[in-house]
Parts: C-alpha cells; sequence; structure tokens
C-alpha cells in the first residue's frame, strides 16, 4: 500500500468445478446474489450499477467479462474513486476444486480496505451459495 492507493487480495478454495463458481460470480447481474452489502444491479452494456444496503448507487464500467479465463475485472466510477480496478478470477486447480481470487486497487487506499473487507465476505458466502459444506483444504 503507498500513501493514496491500497491494494488487497482474498482467495479461497472450493471443492467444485471452476465453471460452477463461474456461473455465479462471472454474471455481473447476479452480484447481489453472493456480495454482502448489495441488494441489487442493473447491467446495461458494459454498465453497471450496483445498489448498496444503504441505497447508495455506485456506478461501474465492466472491462473484462472473460468466460475462457474465468476473469472479470470493473471499475468503480462514483467520484470518491480517484481510481479503482477489481478482479475476480477463478482458477481450475485439476483436481476437482477451483480457486478463487478477488483482488481490489484503490485510490483513496482506505476504500481499498472497505472493499477488501467486503470481498473477504463475499467469496465466504461462495460455499453457501453454491451447496458445499465448506471451503476445500
Amino acid at each position: 500500500m503507498t500513501a493514496s492507493r491500497g491494494s488487497i487480495r482474498h482467495a479461497i478454495r472450493l471443492a467444485c468445478p471452476p465453471d460452477d463458481v463461474w456461473a455465479v460470480v462471472g454474471d455481473p447481474p447476479r452480484i447481489q446474489e453472493w456480495f454482502p452489502g448489495i441488494v441489487s444491479s442493473s447491467v446495461e452494456g458494459d454498465q453497471r450499477v450496483v445498489t448498496t444496503r444503504s441505497g447508495i448507487p455506485m456506478p461501474e464500467q465492466l472491462l473484462t467479462v472473460d468466460p475462457v479465463l474465468r476473469r472479470m475485472q470493473y471499475r468503480i466510477t462514483a467520484p470518491m474513486f480517484k481510481e479503482h480496478l477489481g478482479t475476480v478470477d477463478v482458477h481450475d486447480l485439476g483436481d476437482g476444486t477451483c480457486l478463487v481470487v478477488y483482488s481490489t486497487d484503490a485510490d483513496p487506499a482506505p476504500l481499498a480496505l472497505v472493499i477488501g473487507g467486503a470481498a473477504r465476505a463475499a467469496l465466504a458466502n461462495l460455499p453457501h451459495l453454491l451447496g458445499l459444506e465448506q471451503p476445500a483444504r
């Protein structure tokens, strides 16, 4: 982390095929199903607006939605951010499990910490949403 920019990364290993996870995290309108604090979303082209539990709309630009790499990237375009990049990757570990990695970079740095904390909770929601007993070890 620099004085103005923050970077956070969290990951979870799941005992299921990566395509099952990608079907959820790689579908931009489904974010409210797995990301806490988001109650709704709308997508038009490469623009997504998520609405937080407090009623605040957060505009975003979808930069990458790649089903081959199983990578989604977006940037929050709300004025409180000077710069933002969020990345969700779903990696096939080749043994029937996958690794889901959520990274966020933001300026100002405290917003990376806020999003990073929510991203950690979002990843923790995935096993339940996918009907898994717990994360893979």
